[in-house]
């Protein structure tokens, strides 16, 4: 049978390891900026709000800047393709910048939304351009070797950005939330601008699909409203969430047909004709639910149940991040090593559904310790999949769709993450309402159900007894079901991975070009 070859990454320029090392530790700066930004603000937020004023408008300086990265992604990965990825690169961390700046130096909570907003557009080209010049520096079949680096950035943005937050809140002023990014900001650009030294490539005749941008904004920021105002700001049923729902359906449903007859899509349609590149889509979108799920819902249990410290909840987190950075940086010297990859997937499948049963049943009387190791039982399965659903997409494509690629697989991951604490919130305001009417009556149970922000560890501790326990198993209950919930969906991850084809991955010494895997006849065995 024959094969059309996927382009080789040959005409890289030679690097040496520790010459990679350099240039990636520019590009892990960027990745910290965005994963880091919102871990801080989130700290200092309280204060911002009673300096600025605008209580109701809280949700929105989140909000908007999730709206304008998830919107801006698949944009800047196309823009890479055509004029080149270290000049987007760039042009994303100074706008990025420009944001944190202007956020800082905000009078008035509007003026912080637009800023936030300015800020997240930037922060949309700083995930899909590291992950692309990545797949342009280091061939797929040599990744596994940076992947501990790459894996590292999370744990500490998540980790570090609490402590972070409410170090520079306490002791400087709110405002350097935003002004800690600009040294870093800076120091990305130099080591990228000085040590990074990409192929060159011919820019072609692409011109921008601004008709296609459009359709697809439109249809993600009505998704991503749906999806944040459903169940909180608007009932499910109201006509502002079917609108929006309707919108992102017909939005996307445009934006589909035109990308399926302009020359020049923003995210090609026939990267969805490989086999692999579809099922790596499904599992960064099942990651990204996974993932945010957790992140979000295990800290309501931790600091409510278990009495602990909200201001120790990146901590609480350390062993989800522990198992994911250990698990990352042993498969990808494995995938280096031996050049197979497809059983990581079906592993992390099994491991991350296993994670969720497991936490599915934290109860009351559940410590820490097993909430821990439940914890990295969770982490270990992301950890099998998180670095490998990239490289898995990136091993899919042209050479010259690695922006567009990249910024689609960033893109699914972003949505699962926002669907998911959507879905997954909606399942634990209701259990958790449930059981507090059920055990205090229905006008205690929804006035104490409605507090939300406000019901926390330390007004708990002054509840008399019984209501404290009405809560404390309560919160235990929604906690069951958000993970009970959540294990349906990943278990459609073990699906997804075990019709992943095991195709050649590009950059083995010698090794020829890997075939697209929708011409392999067979894939290989686990």
């Amino acid at each position: 049978m024959s094969t059309t070859p996927v382009e080789s990454p040959a005409a890289a320029p030679s690097q040496s390891r520790r010459q990679i090392y350099i240039v990636m530790s520019g590009l892990m700066i960027g990745m910290l900026l965005a994963m880091l930004d919102n871990m801080v603000v989130g700290t200092a937020m309280p204060t911002i709000v009673g300096e600025l004023g605008g209580l109701a408008h809280l949700s929105w300086v989140v909000t908007a800047y999730t709206l304008a990265t998830a919107a801006a992604t698949p944009i800047w990965g196309k823009l890479g393709d055509i004029y080149g990825r270290k000049g987007m690169f760039m042009a994303a961390v100074v706008l990025f910048l420009i944001g944190s700046a202007l956020a800082g130096m905000a009078h008035s909570m509007t003026q912080l939304i637009a800023f936030r907003g300015v800020q997240g557009l930037g922060a949309g080209g700083l995930m899909v351009g590291a992950m692309a010049i990545i797949g342009d520096l280091v061939p797929p079949r040599e990744r596994g070797r940076y992947q501990g680096l790459m894996a590292a950035v999370m744990p500490l943005a998540f980790i570090g950005g609490p402590l972070l937050g409410g170090l520079v809140t306490d002791h400087l002023s709110w405002r350097w939330a935003f002004y800690i990014n600009l040294p870093l900001g800076a120091l990305a650009l130099v080591v990228t601008g000085l040590t990074m030294h990409l192929p060159k490539r011919p820019r072609g005749t692409s011109r921008i699909d601004y008709i296609g941008a459009v359709l697809l904004t439109t249809g993600i920021v009505c998704l991503s409203l749906m999806t944040s105002w459903g169940g909180t700001e608007y009932a499910w049923s109201s006509a502002t969430v079917i609108g929006l729902g309707a919108g992102a359906a017909v939005s996307l449903t445009l934006f589909v047909l035109w990308e399926l007859r302009t020359d020049s899509p923003i995210l090609p349609m026939n990267l969805f004709r490989s086999r692999n590149f579809t099922l790596a889509s499904v599992l960064g979108f099942l990651v990204g639910f996974a993932m945010f799920g957790a992140v979000t819902f295990l800290p309501q249990f931790q600091q409510l149940v278990q009495g602990a410290s909200a201001t120790n909840s990146g901590l609480l987190l350390l062993p989800l991040m522990m198992g994911m950075l250990v698990t990352t940086m042993v498969v990808g010297q494995l995938v280096t090593r031996t050049g197979r990859y497809r059983v990581y997937p079906i592993l992390g499948g099994v491991a991350m559904t296993a994670g969720m049963l497991l936490l599915a049943q934290l109860t009351v009387g559940s410590t820490r310790l097993t909430t821990g190791l439940f914890m990295l039982v969770l982490g270990a399965g992301l950890g099998f999949l998180m670095q490998n659903t990239m490289l898995i997409t990136q091993n899919s494509v042209e050479m010259k769709d690695m922006g567009a690629a990249s910024g689609a697989a960033t893109l699914f991951r972003t949505i699962g993450g926002s669907l998911g604490v959507s879905i997954l919130g909606a399942v634990y305001s209701d259990r958790l309402t449930s059981g507090l009417t059920d055990r205090l009556g229905e006008q205690a149970g929804r006035s104490l159900s409605g507090s939300g922000g406000q019901l926390t560890p330390a007004l708990l501790k002054q509840m008399p007894a019984d209501v404290r326990d009405a809560v404390e198993q309560a919160v235990a209950s929604g906690v069951h079901n958000v993970f009970l919930w959540a294990s349906a969906f990943t278990l459609l991850a073990i699906v997804a991975a075990w019709f992943i084809r095991e195709t050649p991955l590009r950059g083995a010494p010698g090794d020829q070009p890997a075939p697209k895997d929708r011409e392999i006849a067979e894939p290989a065995a686990v």
